[in-house]
């Protein structure tokens, strides 16, 4: 299987810190990069994670508050300083345009690559590829926003022991693999369902249906927690998780690995996040981001 992990660019969130750059996230996937948020100094932060241009083929934005989409017009320009080879696909909320447009028009350059702006007007798929359906889910924040979840296709392992004894090798393999019968060899016989791996980007929004539908069954779940339990009321004010919530929110989807960000220049401490994702009764693979931080999507069960 080719690489597929995350790459964490920035974890504050309205206000940057000394630590904590403006939101920033890379999945790379099977030799395809997703942006997720680009905030303000993602560009300067790729550098230091060593993630190119090159490297990107969607820029995926939630929505447009400052700190998940400042950085856009830096990438964009980025992207066509360094004549990125392939079209680049731009996904975000439809009711944004003027701000995408703003943004992406932010200074003159010189335009040498194919941008590709799809904005996101509703539930559904985005895109459908071999390797991934990328799809999207209204949240619940002040301004319009969505999640994004990419999901493998099913497929099916195959079992060296049985492909032996029913005599199926080298190219014959792929040739079963394709046809679903060979010589009398049925397919199921000689393998095992493999369900497909899925990821889920949560950022800015209350508690919702959508939050939960993201997260189902995912591998790896990168969440918001503004707050801690303690300022539940000012999460919901302004449209906000805490920690207790997103922890809630994994375990009861069934997320293999919990990715906690976002978080507020108030809290001096990110032990604290954790701490209260697992009170909520989160039990699985728990990450409390930090800029540069590379998270492998867990393997197969």
């Amino acid at each position: 299987m080719s690489q597929r992990e995350l790459v964490v660019l920035g974890t504050a969130s309205q206000v940057p810190t000394r630590h904590r750059n403006h939101n920033g996230y890379v999945l790379l996937w099977d030799g395809e990069g997703l942006l997720f948020d680009p905030g303000e100094g993602t560009q300067r932060q790729m550098l230091r994670a060593g993630v190119a241009a090159h490297d990107l083929n969607r820029l995926c934005v939630t929505h447009f508050h400052g700190d998940h989409s400042l950085g856009l017009a830096g990438v964009i320009q980025r992207v066509n300083l360094d004549a990125v080879p392939h079209p680049v696909t731009a996904h975000y909320p439809a009711s944004g345009q003027r701000f995408f447009d703003r943004l992406r028009y932010a200074t003159a350059y010189r335009e040498t690559v194919s941008l590709r702006a799809e904005p996101v007007a509703a539930d559904g798929v985005l895109a459908a590829t071999p390797a991934y359906t990328l799809s999207a889910r209204r949240l619940s924040h002040p301004v319009e926003s969505f999640g994004y979840r990419l999901t493998e296709p099913d497929g099916r392992r195959m079992l060296p022991r049985e492909l032996a004894a029913a005599g199926i090798t080298g190219p014959d393999v792929g040739l079963l693999q394709r046809a679903g019968e060979l010589r009398g060899v049925r397919l199921a016989d000689v393998s095992e369902p493999r369900p497909g791996q899925r990821f889920a980007f949560v950022m800015d929004t209350r508690l919702c249906d959508a939050a939960w539908a993201l997260a189902e069954g995912c591998d790896l779940l990168v969440i918001e927690s503004t707050f801690t339990d303690e300022d539940a009321a000012l999460a919901r004010d302004h449209g906000h998780l805490t920690a207790g919530q997103a922890g809630r929110i994994a375990a009861e989807s069934g997320v293999r690995h919990l990715v906690l960000t976002h978080f507020s220049q108030r809290y001096p401490h990110a032990e604290v996040f954790a701490d209260q994702a697992r009170a909520a009764g989160f039990t699985g693979t728990l990450t409390v981001a930090r800029d540069l931080l590379r998270v492998p999507v867990p393997r197969r069960r």
